[in-house]
């Protein structure tokens, strides 16, 4: 329906998403790491709050809102299906690499096994959802219905907003940091500039002893 539809947002965090699953691979699979570290890594902790934040929005927003465009086209209704289902999938995996970590006698190759399924099985949807999906909202969502969904993201990473907002622009390109950027009121950029990004950056998200407090 509009071409109008800003999804600079989602390109950004499916980038940064498969930044940190490549991050993920390499802390379970090099010889020279050791996965039972993760719980003590900013960078598995603030991979799993992005996730969330952005699958949530889909599933209460993004998602229910194309479903309501699409009557009497039933293979798009089966694509957001597949979308729905991709995501009930996902979870499921995280709880497992979480409940595996949370067991002293774990082994790494178990481990191994469980982040290999997480990086391909969210590598995989995020792909389709670039081919199949972003290009059905285009064609049928208002611009009004895609900013409300980014609304929506935006408000469950907010709380998050100091560590989540640099990791979200991290790798990004300037058009889309100015772009992401633009939007927020002078303050928040400001504490982003000389706060929130060189704290961000100072960080080695996957060495062990940098999870957030919090």
């Amino acid at each position: 329906m509009s071409d109008d539809i800003d999804l600079t947002a989602t390109f950004a965090m499916h980038d940064a998403l498969r930044r940190e699953l490549a991050h993920l691979d390499r802390m379970t699979t090099g010889a020279d790491r050791d996965p039972r570290q993760l719980p003590a890594t900013a960078g598995w902790a603030l991979l799993k709050k992005a996730f969330r934040a952005h699958h949530r929005a889909e599933d209460e927003v993004l998602w229910p809102a194309l479903r309501r465009r699409l009557p009497g086209r039933p293979k798009d209704l089966v694509l957001v299906e597949a979308m729905e289902a991709e995501h009930a999938a996902i979870e499921p995996l995280i709880k497992a690499i979480d409940a595996a970590l949370a067991d002293p006698e774990v082994d790494q190759l178990r481990l191994g096994v469980l982040a290999d399924a997480l990086v391909t099985g969210l590598t995989g949807h995020l792909k389709h959802e670039e081919d199949a999906a972003l290009p059905l909202i285009r064609r049928v969502l208002t611009a009004e219905q895609g900013g409300h969904f980014g609304r929506v993201q935006a408000q469950l990473l907010g709380p998050d907003a100091p560590l989540l907002l640099p990791w979200l622009l991290d790798g990004a390109d300037e058009p889309t940091v100015e772009k992401l950027l633009a939007p927020l009121p002078p303050t928040i950029r400001v504490a982003y500039a000389a706060e929130w990004a060189p704290a961000y950056n100072a960080l080695d998200l996957w060495s062990p002893g940098t999870a957030p407090m919090h």
